[in-house]
C-alpha cells in the first residue's frame, strides 16, 4: 500500500470515528470537563447525570444557587424568581453543564467564557410546556438572555431601556420561549419523550438522551459508512490491479 493510500485509508476511518465520539463528548465550555466521567456525588436536580457526566459535584452545587461562580447570573432581576420556576432553570443548567450526548448540536462560539455553543437542540414537547406553564406568572425583562445584560455591578441587571413584564407578554408561547431565551440553544417540537427524538431535560433512570444523539448522528454515520466502503473497495481494485501488472 503506497503512502497516498494510507493517507486517505486513515482520513476515512478518522471521520467515522469522529462521528462516533459524538455519542459522548463534553462541550469547551467554562465549567466542563475535558470528556465524561462517572460522577457519583451530584447535588439534587442533577444527580440524574451521576453516571456518565461533563459536570463536578461543585458545579452542580453551585448550579443550585442564586448567583453562583458559574456565571454570576440573578434569576432575580424582575423580582424574586417563583420556585416552580426556577426549579426548570437548574433543571437547564444541569442539562447544559453535564450532558454528554449533546454532540450532534454542538458549535464552535467566539465568546470569551466558552468555545463551544449547542444549538437548536430538540426539546421534549412536555419539558418545553411544563416549563412555560411554571414561568408564565414570574417577570422579566428580556427575552434574550445570552445578551444585552447591565454587567456593571458584576451580575446581570436589567438595561435601562427595559422595563419588568409579565413572562407570558415578553414570551407569548412555550415555542418563543424555549428558542429565544437562549439564542436558539434549544429547538420548540411537537415531539414527546415517548418518541426518542426528543433530548429530555427531566428524567430517571438511565439517561435516555444517548439514543436520541444517535438516531441524529445516523444519517451521518450511514453516510460515512458507505463512502468509506465505496473507497475501500475501490481501494482494494487499485491494489488487486496494480499486483496483477507488477
Amino acid at each position: 500500500m503506497t503512502h497516498t493510500h494510507s493517507r486517505l485509508l486513515y482520513t476515512l476511518l478518522s471521520c467515522r470515528a469522529s462521528s462516533v465520539d459524538k455519542l459522548n463528548m463534553c462541550m469547551t465550555g467554562k465549567h466542563q470537563l475535558s470528556e465524561p466521567r462517572p460522577e457519583g456525588q451530584l447535588y439534587q436536580q442533577c444527580e440524574p447525570w451521576k453516571d456518565n457526566a461533563c459536570c463536578t459535584a461543585n458545579t452542580t452545587e453551585e448550579a443550585h444557587q442564586d448567583n453562583s461562580y458559574l456565571y454570576n447570573f440573578n434569576w432575580n432581576h424582575c423580582g424574586i424568581m417563583s420556585d416552580r420556576c426556577k426549579k426548570h432553570f437548574i433543571q437547564d443548567t444541569c442539562f447544559y453543564e453535564c450532558s454528554p450526548h449533546l454532540g450532534p448540536w454542538i458549535q464552535p462560539a467566539d465568546e470569551s467564557w466558552r468555545k463551544e455553543r449547542i444549538l437548536d437542540v430538540p426539546l421534549c414537547l412536555e419539558d418545553c410546556e411544563s416549563w412555560y406553564k411554571d414561568c408564565q406568572n414570574d417577570f422579566t425583562c428580556k427575552e434574550n438572555w445570552h445578551k444585552g445584560w447591565d454587567w456593571s455591578t458584576g451580575t446581570n441587571r436589567c438595561p435601562r431601556d427595559s422595563q419588568c413584564s409579565l413572562w407570558s407578554e415578553v414570551f407569548p408561547t412555550a415555542q418563543s420561549m424555549c428558542e429565544k431565551i437562549w439564542s436558539n440553544s434549544y429547538k420548540y417540537t411537537a415531539l414527546s419523550k415517548d418518541s426518542g427524538r426528543c433530548m429530555q431535560m427531566w428524567f430517571t433512570g438511565p439517561n435516555p438522551n444517548q439514543k436520541v444523539a444517535e438516531f441524529y448522528l445516523s444519517g451521518a454515520a450511514e453516510t460515512v459508512t458507505l463512502a468509506t466502503s465505496l473507497h475501500l473497495f475501490a481501494l482494494l481494485m487499485m491494489l488487486l490491479a496494480l499486483r496483477t501488472t507488477c
